[in-house]
């Protein structure tokens, strides 16, 4: 059985997803961050960087989001996470989207979200804010518009794509950015966030966030996701 660790509304959201859509049980494992568990040599020993998620597989760990989708699209072909090709560039176009979010846009959010983790001078985080808006307005716009002609990132069809981009729109929508500017994206969003795997991942998140309250943990940040459950 495979186990997921994750913390709640990360980008281990993503990779809980595909795991849900796939439909086989699978365990996961709370770290808690405020209680430095990122950073405990049994963690560190997992995922070096103390960074979630971490995927235990049953051929060792995965870290990486873009290598996790990869192989839980390819391990199980039957859930359909990616289209299915046998053509070698049409499957580097398709691990090129997920670059364009976990090279591209990742690195923004944190950029757009938390400033503070780019520069220790808290004067220097409007600025940061700021720059990472700019660029955001400019490497979303080709998502709005490729969501602007299909209903799913890729096409007709839901990939685990779709949930990789919704939680992008997650985290930045509930901080402040912009998101009149897009309303592809805004809808795509809440079709994702419907689909019974989103609904099933977050209901693990909430489970954990109570967990993280018991032990007085649960970190709040300063935000709104703008959809109402």
């Amino acid at each position: 059985m495979m186990k997921l660790w994750f913390a709640p509304n990360t980008c281990a959201r993503v990779t809980m997803t595909a795991l849900e859509e796939i439909g086989e049980e699978f365990q996961t494992s709370l770290v808690a961050f405020m209680a430095g568990e990122h950073r405990r040599p049994d963690y560190l020993a997992i995922n070096p960087s103390g960074k979630v998620p971490a995927l235990e597989t049953p051929h060792g760990v995965l870290v990486q989001t873009g290598a996790m989708l990869t192989y839980l699209a390819e391990t199980h072909a039957g859930a359909q996470l990616l289209p299915a090709t046998d053509d070698p560039f049409e499957r580097a176009k398709i691990r090129a989207e997920i670059f364009r979010c976990s090279s591209d846009l990742h690195p923004l959010v944190t950029r757009f979200v938390m400033g503070v983790m780019i520069s220790t001078d808290t004067s220097d985080v409007p600025r940061i804010r700021a720059k990472a808006a700019e660029t955001l307005m400019q490497q979303l716009a080709p998502v709005e518009a490729q969501l602007a002609r299909s209903e799913w990132y890729l096409g007709d069809r839901w990939s685990v794509l779709d949930a990789y981009v919704a939680w992008i729109w997650f985290r930045l929508t509930g901080n402040g950015f912009d998101a009149p500017a897009f309303p592809a994206i805004s809808a795509h969003y809440a079709r994702a966030l419907a689909r019974p795997s989103a609904q099933a991942a977050l209901a693990r998140e909430a489970a954990a966030e109570k967990e993280l309250e018991a032990r007085g943990l649960l970190f709040r940040p300063q935000f709104d996701t703008g959809v109402r459950q």
